[in-house]
Parts: C-alpha cells; structure tokens; sequence
C-alpha cells in the first residue's frame, strides 16, 4: 500500500514537471524568447517557408521590389528636378541677356534724346539767329545787304531769304528777296536759286 501511495505520487510529481514544463516553454513562446513554430517545422521537416512570406529581419522579395520601384520613382523625382532646375538657370541667364540687352538700348535712347534736344537748342538758337538776320537786312540798304550776304554760306542765305518772304508775307507785304538776289554776282545768284529750289 505504502509503495502504490509512492509510485502515485513520483507519478504526480511528473505530471506536475510536464505541465509546467509545457507552460513554460510557451509563456517563453509568448514573450517572445523563443519561437516554437521555428522549432517544430525544422523537427517535422516541412517544406522551408515561401521567400514571399519570410517574416525574418530579411526584408521579403516583395519588400524589396518595392522598395527598388519607391527608389527608381525618387531617382526619377530628382532627375525630373535636376532637369527644372537646369531649364530654370538656363532661362534665367536668358533673361539676364535679355535685360543686358534692354539696358542698352535704354543707354542708346538716352544718348539720342540727349542729342535731339542739343540739336533742338541749337536749331532753335540758329533760327532765332536767321530770323534777327532778315530783320537787319531788311532795315538797311539793299546794296549794303548784299555785300553782308555775299560773305555768308550758301545755306544760310537761303535761309535768311526765305525768313524775309516769311515775314514780307505776314506783313502783307512785298518781298525784297528777288531784289537782293538780282544785285548778286550771276554765277552766284544762280546757284543760290538753284538751291532754294532743291533744299
């Protein structure tokens, strides 16, 4: 009787060892110090898991195409950019030739509207002069006129000649201009008439 009693209880005793040995190994299973489906498939022998499914630190080979289709979209991504970039430099240089180019025509203008206002001033000045000289020819005495006249360029000649049939006319009177040509020299009276018709 006192064997059995002892042979139950070795029996308990190992029932007890299993169970907690069972409980063990799957509460070490659950935090996570070791994997027992690893164990028993490399025990039962069963086909290696799929490259597809591995759930090791390996990345899988979807992962992986994935990731070479994410980098060739951000190398693709820079290469569009790169390329923007160089067009946005290429314009802006451009555009700096463009606003070289403005600059100087800007100067150019300058420089011409400088030079037609000296020309206006000194237009103006020349015809104030023309028209002071149709007055003193006409204030003194024909032949002394054409004496004066004689000493001057052909163009202001024609000049103060066509001042005086100006003023004769607003004055409503009769010009002295034929006159004063007919007292010149031949030669030079019909140059100066030719030229009144050109000029």
């Amino acid at each position: 009787m006192k064997i059995s009693s002892e042979k139950a209880k070795v029996l308990y005793l190992i029932i007890l060892i299993i169970f907690i040995v069972i409980v063990g190994v799957f509460w070490l299973d659950y935090i996570g110090l070791i994997n027992i489906n690893k164990v028993i498939r490399s025990y039962t022998k069963s086909e290696p898991a799929s490259v597809l499914d591995a759930a090791d630190d390996e990345p899988s080979l979807i992962e992986r195409e994935e990731f070479e289709k994410q980098k060739n979209k951000v190398r693709e991504r820079v290469e569009e950019l790169d390329k923007r970039e160089a067009k946005i430099e290429q314009t802006e240089k451009e555009l700096d030739k463009e606003k070289e180019k403005l600059q100087e025509v800007r100067k150019g203008l300058e420089l011409e509207k400088v030079k037609i206002e000296n020309e206006k001033k000194m237009y103006s000045g020349y015809k104030k002069n023309v028209v002071d000289l149709a007055k003193k020819i006409t204030s003194i005495r024909p032949e002394e006129a054409k004496d004066i006249i004689l000493n001057w360029e052909d163009t202001l000649i024609i000049d103060v000649l066509r001042q005086i049939d100006a003023d004769a006319a607003e004055a409503g009177k009769m010009s002295i201009t034929s006159y004063l040509i007919s007292l010149m020299p031949r030669d030079r009276a019909s140059r100066i008439m030719y030229l009144m018709t050109q000029l």
